[in-house]
C-alpha cells in the first residue's frame, strides 16, 4: 500500500456519535472510529484514560490488545463472507492467527501514525511500540 493511501485511510476515521453505542461496562469509556471504507475501524475502552482494550479492522483483518495479551494479537474478521444466510453488517466474529501478521501491524501502525498527533492514537501507538 502506497503512503498516498495510508494517509487517505487514517485521514478518513471519524469518531462515532457516543450515544448510539451500546453502554460500556461501569467505569468504561468505549470510543469508535469508522473509516472511510466498509470494514475499517478502530474501536478503544477506556478506563480513567487508559486503554482496556482496542480493536483495528481493516479489509477482513484485524488487530486486538488488551492486558494479559502477549503483545498485539493478529486476526481474521467474518466481515468479508457473504455466504452466511445469518451475517448481519453489524456483527463481527474475529479468529486468531496463530501467528502475527507482521506486515498488517506494520500496515495498521502506518495508518494510525497519521493520527500520531491526537491522544487516543498516540496511546494506541504505544502498544504497537511495544509490538
Amino acid at each position: 500500500m502506497d503512503q498516498d493511501e495510508i494517509k487517505r485511510l487514517g485521514a478518513s476515521l471519524r469518531q462515532i456519535d457516543p450515544g448510539i453505542l451500546s453502554p460500556a461496562k461501569e467505569g468504561i469509556t468505549k470510543v469508535w472510529y469508522q473509516g472511510g471504507e466498509p470494514y475499517f475501524d478502530v474501536v478503544v475502552e477506556l478506563r480513567h484514560g487508559k486503554i482496556e482494550w482496542f480493536q483495528f479492522t481493516l479489509r477482513g483483518k484485524s488487530i486486538s490488545w488488551k492486558p494479559g495479551f502477549l503483545g498485539l494479537q493478529t486476526g481474521k474478521t467474518n466481515e468479508l463472507q457473504t455466504d452466511d444466510l445469518t451475517f448481519h453488517p453489524a456483527s463481527k466474529l474475529i479468529e486468531h492467527n496463530n501467528q502475527k501478521d507482521h506486515k498488517f501491524i506494520e500496515l495498521a501502525g502506518a495508518i494510525l501514525q497519521t493520527r500520531a498527533d491526537e491522544p487516543i492514537f498516540k496511546q494506541i501507538l504505544t502498544l504497537f511500540d511495544a509490538a
